[in-house]
């Protein structure tokens, strides 16, 4: 403890004798700047701000009915909005209209001055987080700061009502570029599908009969071409066994009927033909018919010459010979018939039998054709579905039913300055503390001197003998309080002068508060 209290007590001597050394350097080093300080921060014009507060109104159509266009993040759009109001023409605009730093105008170039108004406008978002999600914007501030309160408002009211105004057209202007690039690619795809329905229908039209889905009916039409074909060839095999047939027949009856013969002996032949005939045929075959009819015939006939007692009289050629040589003319025109459908028929099948053979190759073309078509078709479709929904949203949009901006607290003049003076003035205080700490400490640092006996018996081994005290002549106290008045009258104008040139150099200087601000911002 004793130690203690002896270390802390030579710490207090050793500050006091350092402040007993430097207390003129670190009071003028501290003076200077806060006075430079205090004279900057009570000369500086009043700075005003406003604040407008927008709201953000969420679409007024449910999203399940009408599916907006404008897809992309409200920050995103809001940044969009930003650059376009913050442009050179925008700004000027304002700066003319409101007649916006007048006297900075008159001293810097109009992009110093537009570059200034930007930095005088300030948007902050406001966002709340919603439950499992990231943070939504629900509004966003507009603040603007300027040396005149009511056209500060003004100002600040005529930046919200430009957001307002440009969101309604940024989302009207792409909802209408969103309708228009569909329009078009749905014209575009429209040609292209009536495109490819005109080769469709062609391919169908010239290929008609070698499409796949006639290959069930080109086969069941060449079955059917089959049969009739084996048909035709056994009705051709019946009909020349039937004219071999009468053939023979004609050759018995042209025997028997070669001259005149006798009654009873053609009775006697033709009853014979009649076993033969009957052995082959029917009673309803037409020749068994004809022939009993002749024999029946011929019986009356020998009964009569019989009754009358005459001799029956020889007959030339019959009707059965005749009847023959008719048959055998109709079986030769129907086997030309059936020679002449036994043609048609092959030509038939040759020519559906090409169409199952180019099925194979038709399908992969036609596959080809309906691949693409139905690719665009679907395409269309979708394409039409999204106009039409693109359409409803741009009527939506123009009907402001979308998501809208709305002020909810207009921009009103402040009744004080924003606080700046006080925060500068403080910054001074903190900034002279530090300098006169600094120059204190750089003093002693570079001072070699010794100020005490322990100074010197710290420095040096040997002993300290005698310590010889300061010895002050009365001529030395009036030259040290000359100096000191000397120095004194020259700090006072010194700081006079600091203090004079810098209320001239802040007094209404606008653009020195823009750039302190800047810089302790």
């Amino acid at each position: 403890m004793p130690e203690q209290a002896a270390r802390k007590g030579a710490g207090v001597e050793l500050a006091l004798a350092v402040w007993s050394r430097r207390k003129w350097l670190a009071i003028l080093t501290f003076a200077a700047p806060f006075a430079v300080a205090m004279s900057l921060g009570m000369a500086l014009p009043n700075i005003y701000q406003a604040t407008a507060t927008v709201l953000v109104d969420r679409q007024q159509v449910p999203e399940s009915f009408v599916r907006p266009t404008v897809t992309s993040a409200l920050e995103t759009r809001l940044h969009t909005i930003s650059q376009e109001i913050l442009s050179r023409s925008r700004l000027e605009a304002l700066i003319t209209r409101f007649g916006l730093y007048p006297d900075f105008r008159k001293r810097v170039s109009a992009e110093e001055v537009i570059e200034r108004m930007r930095g005088d406008i300030k948007l902050e978002l406001k966002a709340v987080e919603a439950r499992g999600q990231r943070e939504a914007t629900v509004a966003f501030a507009i603040k603007y700061v300027g040396s005149d309160p009511q056209t500060v408002a003004q100002v600040t009211n005529t930046l919200a009502s430009f957001y307002i105004e440009e969101n309604l057209k940024v989302r009207e202007r792409q909802a209408t570029g969103t309708a228009e690039f569909l329009k078009v690619q749905l014209e575009e795809t429209k040609k292209r599908l009536d495109e490819l329905e005109r080769q469709v229908s062609e391919f169908k039209r010239r290929y008609l009969g070698e499409l796949p889905q006639q290959m069930e009916t080109n086969v069941a039409t060449l079955e059917r071409f089959h049969i009739q074909l084996r048909l035709n060839s056994d009705n051709q095999t019946r009909v020349m066994e039937r004219r071999a047939a009468l053939a023979s027949q004609q050759a018995d009856a042209g025997a028997v009927g070669g001259g005149p013969e006798e009654p009873q002996t053609r009775l006697v032949r033709l009853k014979q033909l009649m076993g033969e005939l009957r052995a082959q045929f029917s009673e309803k075959y037409p020749d068994v018919v004809v022939l009993r009819a002749e024999i029946a015939a011929l019986e009356q006939q020998l009964d009569e010459a019989k009754a009358e007692g005459k001799p029956a009289q020889p007959e030339p050629a019959t009707p059965y010979a005749r009847r023959l040589k008719e048959a055998l003319s109709e079986i030769d025109a129907e086997t030309r018939i059936l020679k002449g459908e036994e043609k048609h028929l092959r030509a038939s099948i040759a020519a559906y039998q090409a169409r199952v053979d180019n099925v194979p190759r038709r399908e992969q073309e036609f596959k080809e054709f309906s691949r693409d078509y139905e690719s665009t078709r679907e395409l269309y479709q979708s394409l039409l579905k999204r106009y039409g929904e693109a359409q409803i949203a741009e009527s939506m949009e123009q009907r402001q039913k979308g998501e809208q901006f709305r002020i909810l607290d207009p921009a009103v003049p402040a009744r004080e300055p924003v606080a700046r003076r006080v925060r500068f003035i403080l910054m001074g205080v903190m900034l002279s503390l530090g300098l006169a700490a600094g120059a204190v400490v750089l003093a002693e640092q570079l001072d070699t001197s010794f100020h005490s006996v322990d100074d010197l018996r710290s420095f040096s081994r040997f002993p300290v003998l005698v310590s010889i005290p300061k010895i002050v002549a009365e001529v030395d106290v009036d030259r040290r309080r000359l100096r000191f008045r000397l120095a004194a009258l020259a700090a006072t104008a010194g700081l006079i002068a600091l203090v004079g040139t810098s209320y001239f150099v802040a007094h209404g200087n606008e653009q020195l508060v823009w750039l302190l601000s800047r810089g302790s911002s």
